[in-house]
């Protein structure tokens, strides 16, 4: 099917490809859990406008309170943490319009008010239901970030008048980075610190701590102090120390894994304290799909104008007369097509990571689920980024302005990057637990591989994934110099990228079955092949020494990756429109708004779609 005119009847079954494709992506929910975030977000309330670093910062916190008030249902206050879909569905939205509001949305519904419901405590929620007090989240310290179980600051328990003493022995254990000042009103935090009873350490727990009184001052013993502007989202950065501030028993956060009477005996049904640690900040893995979940959103919105304005675009045709739109050159078209290859399959892998989470129900199901989101989570903001610097290049000059939705969200999407984990670091533990019984590869298939089938590129793809476990495997135990660390690591990350590689391209797989619409189908099944031939390519050497890639193959990938580019181009706008982006955005940025078109209306290049 090819769209080079404007027929209405052309018009009509671009439409209903565009639907079927929504439908896919959105898993056939995108009016019942997507609809609503993506139209509160295209109101004029949430439209670019020129500020300040300072003024970008409160309109954030004006914006934050505008979505409370209109949260209602099954998106309450009080709904919202407590379903991970509807709450990732909010992150997918947020980032194109506010990547500020999209970090201290996260921190206020997902850290806070979720640590305050999955405790079932006593804790008064009205506040922070209501948005009186907005809430805050203190774990990682100076000199603890990713060694955050380690964290210096202490909460020592006086049973004699019943309360705590929260501390910031050194410098070094001030609070670092979390949005503590009192710009948008005052907040109260969750502050992790190591409980001390009769000068035993048991260990991280959380605790709720006014940090501002009603007008905003520091309450006694509590230093705010502002960090300096980062390139990411304007969000008031502060670091946060309590000197010898006195809580209530009722301060500490208490479930099955640190329990403290009033008369200071302290229970626990988790024996390592690390693991305490652990359960006390559960709420970092939703975290991690929250994060993914905010990149995906940024990095459709790119494309979509992106494409758009490759659409619109007219430049020299190169061949000696006339201009063409951007999009006709191949140098522009194909690395947006792959742009959408790898942005489809990322939303499929997130949504295969949020399924596994909500369905975890036995400890093993709940470590599995974990670790998938870690991995995810590392994938798709890393994907992410590279896709939205794609993007930003390909619109030239017009990508560096802030009003056109991507260059903000691309320097927002490094704080992504390093919340809740940082990728590298996360991606090492999964790695290693993997090598650790944690993971079974798939097992090898006979003989080369025709990569005609979508089938048959899976096993290739599991093939990728094989090899780096035995690689892994084989250095640990080897004889080298080291630790098993240090011997491992490496390959453990090559296999955990092979492994979400794998998983993306499943996920789009098994979308372009299911599909209802035909050409829809083909569409997805196309930019599988196109994913799935990036990811050979890259890898040929060792497919072709395990004797699963022929040599006359392996010298035909660049024709064979060429052919399916052809196949996709005609349709980049139809495969842009189907990931449902506002229009009433798009319209808002001067790049794709009315009149900023130059020259005829764009025609896309020749080529078809076979089955």
């Amino acid at each position: 099917m090819i769209f080079q005119t404007r027929s209405r009847q052309d018009e009509s079954a671009a439409a209903d490809i565009t639907a079927d494709l929504t439908r896919a992506l959105f898993e056939g929910r995108f009016d019942q859990v997507h609809a609503p975030w993506r139209d509160l977000f295209s109101t004029p309330m949430f439209h670019h406008r020129e500020l300040s670093p300072e003024e970008r910062v409160a309109l954030s916190y004006e914006r934050l309170r505008h979505i409370n008030k209109s949260l209602d249902g099954a998106n309450s206050p009080e709904n919202l943490p407590r379903d991970t879909t509807r709450l990732t569905a909010l992150h997918e939205w947020v980032g194109p319009v506010d990547p500020g509001l999209g970090t201290i949305l996260s921190i206020h519904y997902n850290l806070v008010l979720g640590s305050l419901l999955d405790a079932k405590g006593t804790h008064d929620l009205r506040p922070f239901l209501n948005m009186d007090r907005i809430g805050v989240y203190l774990c990682t310290e100076l000199a603890h970030g990713n060694s955050a179980a380690l964290m210096e600051t202490t909460a020592t328990y006086d049973a004699a008048g019943r309360e705590f003493i929260l501390h910031t022995p050194r410098p070094e254990a001030a609070k670092f980075m979390p949005n503590t000042s009192p710009i948008g009103g005052p907040k109260t935090a969750l502050v992790a610190a190591r409980l001390i009873t009769g000068e035993k350490d048991r260990g991280v727990h959380l605790y709720l701590v006014p940090l501002h009184d009603e007008t905003g001052q520091c309450l006694p013993g509590i230093t705010v102090e502002r960090l300096p502007q980062t390139t990411s989202a304007p969000v008031d950065h502060s670091m946060t120390t309590f000197t010898h501030v006195r809580l209530p028993h009722e301060a500490m956060l208490q479930a099955d894994h640190g329990r403290l009477t009033p008369d200071g005996v302290y229970t626990s049904t988790v024996g390592s304290t690390r693991k305490r640690f652990l359960a006390s900040v559960s709420r970092v893995t939703v975290g991690k799909l929250c994060m993914q979940a905010y990149h995906l959103g940024t990095t459709r919105h790119a494309l979509a104008v992106a494409v758009r304005y490759a659409h619109s675009r007219h430049t020299s045709s190169g061949t000696g007369g006339g201009t063409v739109p951007l999009w006709r050159h191949r140098s522009h078209h194909a690395p947006l097509i792959d742009a959408l290859a790898t942005s489809y399959a990322a939303t499929f892998l997130h949504r295969t990571a949020v399924r596994k989470w909500e369905q975890a129900i036995t400890k093993a199901d709940r470590d599995d689920a974990e670790r998938l989101a870690a991995i995810t989570k590392g994938w798709i903001t890393w994907r992410g980024r590279q896709v939205m610097t794609e993007c930003r290049e390909r619109c030239g000059a017009q990508g560096l302005f802030l009003a056109n939705g991507i260059a903000g969200q691309l320097a927002a999407g490094e704080g992504a990057i390093t919340a809740e984990g940082d990728n590298q670091a996360i991606w090492v533990k999964a790695g290693m637990e993997m090598l650790l019984g944690n993971y079974t590869p798939n097992p090898p298939r006979p003989g080369p591989s025709n990569l005609d089938k979508p089938e048959a590129l899976q096993d290739l793809l599991a093939d990728i994934e094989r090899i780096w476990h035995e690689r892994a495997r084989a250095r640990s135990r080897s004889s080298r110099p080291g630790s098993v660390l240090d011997r491992t690591v490496l390959p453990a990350l090559q296999l955990v990228d092979a492994h979400a590689h794998r998983l993306a391209a499943e996920g789009l797989l098994t979308a372009a079955q299911q599909t209802s619409h035909p050409e829809a189908g083909r569409l997805l099944h196309a930019l599988h092949r196109l994913f799935a031939l990036r990811r050979i390519a890259v890898h040929s050497g060792d497919l072709l020494a395990a004797g699963r890639l022929e040599r006359d193959r392996l010298l035909a990938l660049p024709d064979t990756i060429e052919d399916v580019i052809d196949a996709l181009a005609p349709h980049g706008l139809v495969l842009a429109n189907g990931l449902a982006v506002s229009e009433t955005l798009l319209l808002s940025h001067p790049i794709t708004a009315p009149g900023a078109e130059r020259g005829p209306q764009p025609r896309e290049p020749r080529g078809r779609l076979t089955d």
